[in-house]
């Protein structure tokens, strides 16, 4: 039961840190995490991070959206 656990921890710790945007992205700011109103133009996504994710770890496109790494920063 000891060895399912440490597996289950281990599977989700990966999980959880397997997303390109998240770890290699930066921090992450405030235009990146707030959802833009009604009339205002939308987040533009970081190509290369969603089909890293795609290819890597489909999963970890959850994680990315999730945190808002996956868009890119203001002005760019």
């Amino acid at each position: 039961m000891k060895k399912l656990s440490n597996l289950l921890a281990i599977a989700l710790l990966v999980i959880s840190m397997s997303s390109c945007a998240t770890i290699f992205g930066g921090p992450v700011s405030e235009y990146q995490r707030t959802k833009p109103e009604d009339g205002e133009p939308q987040r533009k996504v970081r190509t290369g991070a969603l089909i890293a994710d795609a290819i890597i770890f489909f999963p970890s496109l959850i994680v990315d959206f999730a945190t808002g790494a996956i868009y890119k920063p203001e002005g760019n």
